[in-house]
């Protein structure tokens, strides 16, 4: 399921029922507007009930497009053409010269509830042989006759909350699940989508954890989430969405907020903005370039042909050529630019590393970053680390204050991060990732060597009495 709905360039049509071994017929979304009109209506209707129903057939079609209805069951199409399950597409049929030209006007328009982002599941009947809780497509002639507008005809079946999103951006159709799975340590938008996802379904299965937040990070709450969803559903319970489980996520999800239902529960708007901006490249700036950096320098240390780069936030020139050599390394497709292959290749360099690394406090000594990011919700050895280290820096900082050190993230764990970012001049974001965590043990190095007393050297008060 996309982020935000899109007009698909074309659509998939099953020639039968779901389970038939029917042809699928692939065809530009226009045409199929324009058949299905032809198909189900009336070229000499009023052209207000012709408009009305054309709605109705786009919000509907549109609702099995973006909520993926069939492929998320296995099904390698959008749509059927049978009445049963879907809308009347007739193969090879002529359409009527009026019907086009409005189908060309109308097919980037759609209907959905206000609040709500996915196209309505505009449920529709004939009226007459048979009756549904949506629209009547005969009952539309009448209103039409007795000088409704369009929109008006569908309030009157559809209800007053409802509105038309006109010129919707038309794209490729392309599969909304990941190209790279989602793990420990993953930061994106598919992550929050999936974490939002979860969320929702753990209402219904209230045995699967709460996500503490759904910010796009994926950390040891979304993947205990993750694999109580699996065990659930029986799919293996590994803790990483790949396809099947991003399907099954999106499928459940479809259900339990019934996406297709003339009353469904909606998806707000909330639920799919961008929280990260995906690919780096040259010019872009922040949080995510500091931690590009950082890991191709770290990893610079154990491949010749990757150079450091200096850690400043700004994707310059110098960070553009270390990430070509990053790309030669490790066989990628060279052209400077950080996208999902480039990023995971690199971070499960980097992860391979430092998962070499004993996870323990040992006083004196700092852990290189785990490369998965800290936040609220996290219960881990690294949090156990971080709130250590944290703790050591607060007996010369006070206003970092103190924590158990429990190995769960919470709301005073955060507090104390926060105070120290606002302390070393990084962004307050309560959220430790590679930058952070570096700032934290540098200083903690940094403190703890300087108390520790050379031979002879006067320890700062008097000894013995």
């Amino acid at each position: 399921m996309p982020d935000l709905p899109i007009i698909p360039e074309t659509i998939t049509v099953h020639l039968g029922p779901p389970d038939s071994d029917a042809q699928n017929v692939t065809l530009p979304f226009l045409d199929y507007v324009a058949n299905v009109a032809s198909s189900e209506i009336y070229p000499t209707w009023p052209e207000s009930a012709i408009r009305a129903n054309m709605y109705a057939q786009i919000s509907f079609a549109l609702n099995r497009v973006f909520t993926e209805y069939y492929r998320t069951r296995g099904y390698d199409f959008d749509i059927t053409n049978t009445t049963a399950n879907d809308q009347f597409f007739v193969q090879g049929r002529d359409v009527f010269d009026n019907i086009r030209e409005i189908a060309g006007e109308l097919f980037n328009n759609y209907i959905r509830r206000a609040g709500n982002v996915e196209p309505l599941f505009a449920q529709y009947c004939n009226g007459t042989t048979v009756t549904c809780p949506g629209l009547s497509q005969w009952g539309t002639v009448e209103l039409a006759n007795q000088g409704l507008t369009p929109y008006e005809i569908l309030t009157y079946y559809y209800g007053d909350d409802i509105e038309l999103v006109r010129d919707a951006p038309i794209e490729n159709n392309t599969a909304s699940a990941p190209e790279v799975a989602l793990s420990l340590g993953s930061a994106n938008d598919d992550v929050r989508i999936a974490q939002i996802r979860l969320n929702r379904i753990s209402s219904n299965y209230p045995s699967m954890p709460k996500i503490a937040r759904t910010d796009g990070v994926f950390g040891t709450d979304t993947e205990a989430a993750v694999r109580r969803f699996q065990e659930i559903f029986n799919l293996t319970p590994d803790g990483i969405i790949g396809k099947s489980t991003w399907y099954r996520i999106q499928n459940v999800y479809i259900g339990v907020k019934r996406l297709n239902d003339l009353n469904s529960e909606g998806i707000s708007l909330n639920e799919v903005t961008d929280q990260y901006p995906g690919v780096l490249q040259l010019g872009d700036s922040g949080n995510a370039v500091l931690n590009l950096q950082f890991f191709i320098s770290y990893v610079s240390q154990f491949y010749e042909t990757i150079p450091p780069v200096a850690i400043d936030g700004m994707f310059g020139e110098a960070t553009r050529a270390a990430v070509e050599d990053v790309q030669r390394t490790f066989g990628l497709p060279v052209d400077g630019v950080v996208g999902e292959l480039t990023w995971d290749r690199l971070y499960r360099a980097y992860r391979g590393i430092v998962d070499t690394v004993p996870r323990e406090y040992v006083e004196g000594y700092t852990i290189p970053y785990g490369g998965i990011p800290l936040r609220v919700g996290a219960d881990s050895e690294d949090v156990r680390l971080l709130q250590q280290y944290l703790n050591y820096i607060a007996q010369t900082y006070t206003e970092i204050p103190q924590v158990n050190p429990t190995g769960y993230f919470g709301p005073r764990t955060e507090e104390a991060v926060i105070a120290f970012q606002n302390l070393a001049g990084i962004a307050p974001t309560g959220i430790v990732s590679a930058i952070t965590w570096t700032a934290v043990t540098e200083l903690y190095n940094v403190l703890y060597k300087g108390s520790q007393l050379q031979d002879g050297q006067y320890p700062g008060f008097e000894i013995g009495g």
